[in-house]
């Protein structure tokens, strides 16, 4: 069952996305990724959540009182699971973003602004019904070339936004996403065991790229550091998609090495390398 709201587009003069490069990050060269010319990127340190320091952008915390978003708030103890995906496959010409929290959203006006505010046209919506849920997807692009996303630092910045909101306006999910440790209204109640929550595998797709997939235990930062990681040791990032779910992360990546699939030696080596990274201890964890 289908049914698709209005169509949406323009441009709403915004502040653009925020940097969440920090100068205590270590800086690495890195290759193309997601079509983009090389450039030096920061790697965001593992962290857990200790306050709002962590989340990139500025963002209202969300109060104990809910507003709605074209919607209503229901205090229940069957808390959906909300997820937030970001597809750069799906569309040649945009990003798509879906967005589900049971049934619970509604038309997700304030949302689509706030995309709106960081620099990107809402070309499309559409919302359809199934057994988890209803579904709301956008069709977004750049206010200034009218061409799709995919510069990691501004998909985090998109995850981010969506997320805050979610939080803001639905304060009921808070305990449901990782991000609600840091600026929600209550913080998960048990706690994900990286170790556990860590799964890295890479598949056959095609002669000439393979296809990487990651599930971790979400954190702010989480899909920039990915990327940068991989691109550090010469892998293309051809596309992909990042989803949210609850508080997990799971990403879905199309690599190359040289226009090439992936041989076993160099896999173990990209594998090894995201599981490090996922897995390390924080600082203050750490003994020296």
């Amino acid at each position: 069952m289908a049914a698709t709201v209005a169509m949406v587009s323009g441009s709403i003069g915004g502040s653009g996305a925020h940097s969440i490069c920090r100068s205590n990050e270590c800086v690495l060269s890195a290759k193309p990724l997601f079509g983009f010319s090389a450039r030096r990127l920061p790697i965001l340190p593992a962290k857990k959540f200790s306050g709002p320091a962590l989340m990139p952008i500025t963002t209202p915390k969300a109060s104990m009182t809910a507003e709605v978003e074209d919607g209503s708030y229901r205090d229940t103890e069957d808390v959906p699971i909300p997820k937030v995906i970001i597809d750069l496959d799906s569309d040649p010409d945009a990003t798509v973003v879906e967005i589900t929290f049971g049934d619970r959203l509604g038309a997700l006006l304030d949302t689509m602004s706030a995309l709106k505010n960081l620099g990107l046209n809402v070309v499309k919506a559409k919302v359809f019904l199934d057994s988890s849920g209803k579904h709301n997807t956008f069709a977004i692009t750049k206010a200034d070339t009218g061409r799709k996303v995919d510069d990691p630092e501004m998909l985090e910045q998109i995850r981010l936004t969506i997320i805050s909101n979610l939080l803001q306006y639905h304060p009921e999910s808070s305990a449901q996403l990782a991000m609600g440790a840091a600026f929600g209204v209550a913080a998960p109640r048990e706690e994900i065991d990286v170790d556990i929550a860590t799964h890295i595998n890479i598949f056959a797709d095609g002669p000439d790229r393979s296809l990487l997939v990651v599930e971790a235990a979400d954190r702010p930062g989480l899909l920039v550091d990915l990327v940068k990681i991989i691109t550090d040791i010469n892998i293309n990032v051809e596309s992909g998609e990042f989803d949210t779910e609850g508080l997990i992360a799971k990403a879905k990546f199309h690599v190359n090495y040289r226009g090439k699939a992936l041989i076993k030696p160099l896999q173990q080596v990209v594998a090894n390398s995201l599981r490090y990274f996922l897995r390390r201890p924080t600082t203050e964890d750490a003994s020296f």
